[in-house]
């Protein structure tokens, strides 16, 4: 009995060596690790994972195994790892959304830094990882999704005549005020009516059992934007940015507006970060560099990632397959799946919802008088 108490302290030991570039913590913890059992010289190990890195289980375990082999007179070594999702805690006030465990707000301050190319891709990222993923084009003005997704054209339906079935494609389900609406139709309704239809195509559509909802919210501070963040039950946000000074300051007044409403900022992206000339190599930061780090020290938050200015992202998206669909193997692939796991990895470090007794949120009375149901 002695020496495998000592064993399992010296496996312990070992096992905090271990760093997760995911979370920015140890691979394993309290929280993470499940059973830890010694047997004369045989260790079985179980790690439960709390956001999905399908991609990266095989590489925890061969770290694992070689952190334990290093311990002497050890013998055989049985480590099982897998990912549990569960439901993290939202703002003051809002209620659990049906069929999903947790919403995450794609945010900038600002137009035109690439946030809904990054919603898409890293909507795409989390599926590749194993988790059940919807995303909702929330930008009324502006809604790109159905685009970018290969799908504009295609109309929602409803099976029951309340709710609104998601549109399924490459994985994820997706749903765009664009499935209701003509491609080259103008959107001239007044802030009330877009909050009613906001309102309509986050709690009346039929999401099927997610672990995850991105909102591509629209970008700036405005009323959209406050309602959004004050509705939907939203239990983290990312900022994306590029490296010019303009967008770093709107990260700010995104950041704050994010605050007050009791948001946590899971973290920041630097879009545009770099461009690399495909024919000579010569690397240019065409945008200004170092303000993604800056503006996170300032806010104390991760820097999540850096995506190159590439001209494939931009050829991919327009094509309506998108580059974790058109090039799953290439670095800036790599570099989404990097940033979609240290998102939910910093998530998953958040406090969970005990209760999960409380109502799903579906305003019926809204969604019945909504421009759309009309």
């Amino acid at each position: 009995m002695k020496k495998e108490q000592k064993l399992h302290e010296k496996a312990r030991a070992a096992l905090r060596h271990i760093h997760n570039g995911d979370s920015g913590r140890e691979l394993i913890s309290d929280k993470t690790l499940r059973k830890l059992d010694c047997d004369g010289k045989n260790i079985d190990l179980e790690i439960e994972l709390g956001y999905p890195a399908k991609t990266q289980i095989e590489s925890f375990r061969q770290r694992i195994r070689s952190e334990l082999e290093s311990l002497p007179g050890l013998g055989k070594t049985n480590v099982a790892i897998e990912s549990r999702v569960t439901t993290h805690r939202v703002q003051q006030g809002a209620k659990q959304l049906a069929g999903v465990k947790n919403v995450i707000a794609i945010a900038s301050g600002k137009g035109g830094v690439g946030k809904s190319t990054m919603a898409v891709n890293l909507a795409l990222a989390l599926a590749d990882e194993g988790a059940r993923v919807g995303l909702l084009d929330a930008d009324i003005y502006g809604h790109s999704i159905p685009q970018m997704l290969g799908i504009a054209g295609r109309q929602a339906t409803s099976e029951d005549g309340r709710l609104m079935e998601p549109l399924a494609v490459y994985g994820i389900e997706t749903m765009s005020i664009g499935f209701f609406m003509e491609m080259d139709m103008p959107m001239v309704w007044r802030s009330p009516m877009v909050v009613q239809t906001l309102d309509q195509l986050l709690f009346g559509t039929h999401w099927h059992d997610l672990d995850y909802l991105l909102i591509d919210l629209p970008s700036g501070t405005g009323e959209v934007q406050l309602s959004l963040l004050q509705k939907a039950p939203i239990c983290g946000a990312l900022m994306v940015t590029t490296p010019q000074d303009i967008a770093l300051a709107d990260v700010k007044k995104g950041f704050r507006l994010l605050e007050k409403n009791g948001i946590a900022l899971l973290g920041i992206v630097e879009n545009m970060s770099i461009h690399v000339c495909p024919n000579c190599g010569y690397a240019e930061h065409i945008f200004g560099s170092g303000g993604g780090e800056q503006i996170s020290e300032e806010l104390d938050v991760d820097c999540l990632g850096w995506l190159p200015l590439d001209i494939q992202i931009r050829q991919f998206i327009d094509n309506g397959q998108p580059t974790l669909i058109s090039a799953p193997d290439s670095r800036i692939a790599d570099i989404y799946r990097s940033v979609a796991r240290k998102m939910t990895a910093r998530l998953a470090l958040r406090p969970e919802e005990m209760d999960e007794s409380l109502p799903a949120f579906i305003p019926t009375q809204e969604v019945a008088a909504s421009p759309i149901a009309a």
